[in-house]
């Protein structure tokens, strides 16, 4: 280690293991004295060795991933070789001169957000869905404190995302829930009963979890107003209306928008992400900061804002994840609306196939995703929905989200995206159907599954009881 700092400090006559050198020092201790340890082994072997821990996984360019509520959309290579280029690859410390070509980027992708949801200013600061939910709830929290209202609680329906109670929770906020109508929506007399004026806002997915449209928007939105309440839009199913509606339209103060689903970024794993936040004209003040701004001539990193929130992430979010992005928008064009009518078509062909051989809690017209449940295959033969989505393995399909929402019983959440086509929505209905027939048949086949996966099935009450743990040095 030593000679290679040795060689590199000739670049600049800088000698880095030279104790004169003030800032540039190595302390000695931290030198490596032996040998690093790795194995010894070729290229050809190492990348084999990647390649059969690659084929373990299962991702979206082996099969169908309909992992409703999740959105996982397929990402177009382009993406990643835009976010790669050198140009990109710039500090964040960067001086705002030295970095005009990434905040035009920004800029332009704040612009074309604002578009989409029809808001009046944005953040692009957040680095996930949940924390642009934090950041919206923390707005306003601060919006109320500065107004001189002492508002305590927050109104979320119990079919939404489990992060919205805990996003409102976290912001300093009691959470009040209330319970879906017979058609799957928020109950609007439910609400009416709990809407006081200690309420600073309701929390909603448009779509809601269920994947269904909330046909009582408006009258929500007014009620909410009157109370001098503002609303909460949960951007998580954004990709069933895109280019149809906004939350504008729709009456929503805040909005968040998950950039690495609806945008088609990469998803999964707990990142990257990115969750920008929009507002409407009278919380724009309350923004975190730096916002990219332009004045004409130069794009500049704004970090003056009366009432900002502060900063809610180190820097600037995650720029590649908004180079995917506005890639991705860029491609897309108007067939943004596309993507979204495609999203609709696909979930309700699916669910129309589907309904006669699975039960369906909510017979409603869906919007990108659906519902089903097992409780059927449950009830008569102890086919539970876990054992249906391990199954689904077998069929070089990733399961859907099962078990939520939490109001459905046995529930199996399914989003097939505008990706798939139709010969692959129907390879997934016959595996699906095959699946439902041997639960009758066969029901001890699907009982054990999965049987051609790399891990095969386990005793999942002994792995929760007795866990295998160690830490390793």
């Amino acid at each position: 280690m030593k000679t290679i700092f040795e060689k590199s400090s000739g670049v600049d006559g800088i000698n880095l293991t030279d104790k004169t050198t003030d800032v540039n020092f190595i302390p000695q201790n931290l030198l490596r004295e032996g040998s690093i340890g790795l194995p010894q082994l070729s290229e050809l072997e190492t990348m084999r060795h990647y390649k059969e821990l690659s084929d373990l996984n299962f991702c979206i360019e082996k099969g169908f991933y309909p992992l409703g509520s999740c959105t996982m959309k397929y990402n177009p290579k382009v993406n990643e070789f835009l976010s790669s280029l050198e140009g990109f690859n710039i500090h964040p410390n960067s001086d705002d001169n030295l970095a005009q070509g990434s905040l035009k980027l920004m800029y332009n992708l704040q612009k074309a957000l604002l578009e989409v949801t029809g808001m009046d200013a944005i953040t692009l600061q957040p680095s996930a869905g949940a924390h642009g939910e934090m950041t919206g709830m923390m707005i306003i929290k601060k919006y109320f404190d500065s107004i001189g209202e002492n508002r305590t609680k927050v109104i979320i329906p119990d079919s939404a995302h489990g992060t919205n109670p805990a996003s409102a929770k976290m912001a300093g906020f009691d959470v009040v829930e209330i319970k879906s109508n017979s058609k799957g929506q928020v109950d609007i007399e439910a609400l009416k009963a709990v809407l006081d004026k200690d309420v600073a806002a309701i929390m909603m997915t448009n779509p809601n979890t269920l994947g269904i449209f909330e046909e009582g928007v408006k009258e929500i939105s007014d009620l909410m107003h009157a109370n001098g309440s503002l609303l909460y839009y949960d951007g998580a199913n954004f990709n069933a209306i895109m280019g149809w509606t906004n939350p504008k339209l729709m009456g929503f103060d805040v909005v968040h928008l998950n950039l690495h689903k609806t945008f088609s970024t990469p998803h999964g794993g707990g990142g990257p992400g990115a969750g920008p936040v929009a507002v409407v004209e009278r919380l724009k003040d309350y923004l975190p900061t730096p916002v990219v701004e332009f004045d004409g001539e130069k794009y500049y990193r704004n970090y003056n804002l009366q009432h900002t929130i502060g900063s809610v992430k180190d820097f600037y979010g995650n720029f590649s994840v908004l180079v995917r992005a506005y890639t991705y928008i860029l491609m897309m064009g108007k067939n943004l609306k596309n993507a979204s009518e495609n999203a609709v078509l696909n979930a309700n062909y699916l669910k129309e196939k589907l309904k006669k051989y699975y039960d369906l809690p909510y017979d409603e017209p869906c919007m990108h995703e659906f519902v089903l449940t097992g409780e059927r295959q449950k009830h008569e033969n102890g086919v539970s929905t876990l054992n249906i989505a391990k199954a689904l393995m077998d069929g070089n399909t990733h399961p859907p989200t099962v078990y939520f929402p939490l109001i459905v019983h046995e529930a199996i959440m399914i989003e097939p995206t505008e990706s798939e086509s139709k010969e692959k929505l129907d390879e997934f209905v016959e595996t699906m159907i095959q699946i439902a027939e041997e639960s009758k048949t066969n029901p001890e086949k699907i009982l054990s599954a999965p049987h051609t996966t790399p891990v095969k099935k386990i005793d999942e009450v002994t792995a929760a009881r007795k866990p295998d743990l160690k830490y390793i040095n």
